[in-house]
């Protein structure tokens, strides 16, 4: 049977593990806005901050890889806490790729130097802000073990979908229009496509920390509609 001591070191690695999470997602959170102000504002140093500013995301998840090992060696969690300590790992591992999708959204900002007058620049950022949001309430639902607030996560994923699917019809209008605009749109399209993913990976966290903290898998959630399937 556990001490009070071996019950309080173990809180207090979960607590540790559950900060790391915090961190790295923050700094998942703050390069996909930063990365889309960036964009707008045609800001290179910026951009070229957050392209640099990645490699501390990647350092995080390597740490958090490194205390669940050693969580699971010495305090040989079971049930609950099992549950929490794999869905740390896992969602370490999609925090990571998220970063990475920001950092693809940065490094495109010097390609993106001559885009005035393509309107869907302007909504990127809005498109990204729901998405930002998704990452950080998904990530304070794993915090406080929270599955409603997982549910809710997932429920927004939905208005992330249809951001694409409005962009992706726009970019590809001003693409037939005018092949003076295929490469800015291509690129624009890349972006959109890199968030849409932001907010799929999401709600897979949203998943995990709903199982973690149930038990149960969350139902299936509804998708919005993909511009590239053919009609039925």
């Amino acid at each position: 049977m556990a001490t009070g001591h071996t019950v309080k070191a173990f809180d207090e690695d979960l607590g540790q593990l559950r900060a790391l999470i915090s961190e790295m997602g923050g700094r998942a959170e703050a390069a996909i806005t930063g990365a889309l102000e960036a964009l707008v504002n045609r800001d290179l140093e910026t951009a070229a901050q957050i392209v640099q500013n990645d490699k501390k995301i990647d350092e995080l998840e390597a740490e958090i890889e490194r205390q669940v090992v050693r969580l699971i060696a010495l305090r040989a969690p079971l049930a609950d806490d099992l549950r929490e300590v794999l869905a740390a790992l896992k969602i370490a591992g999609v925090v990571e790729r998220m970063g990475d999708y920001a950092k693809n959204i940065a490094k495109r900002v010097a390609l993106l130097q001559e885009t005035r007058g393509i309107e869907a620049l302007a909504v990127l950022p809005a498109m990204g802000k729901v998405a930002a949001e998704m990452v950080r309430n998904v990530l304070d639902a794993f915090v406080l073990r929270d599955a409603e607030a997982a549910v809710a996560v997932t429920a927004r994923d939905k208005a992330v979908d249809d951001f694409y699917n409005s962009l992706f019809r726009t970019l590809l209008t001003y693409m037939m229009e005018n092949p003076h605009n295929i490469t800015a749109s291509t690129h624009l399209l890349f972006i959109a496509k890199n968030i849409e993913r932001i907010g799929d990976h999401a709600t897979n966290v949203a998943e995990m920390v709903y199982f973690a903290a149930t038990g149960r898998q969350m139902a299936e959630r509804a998708k919005g509609e993909d511009p590239l399937a053919g009609d039925s």
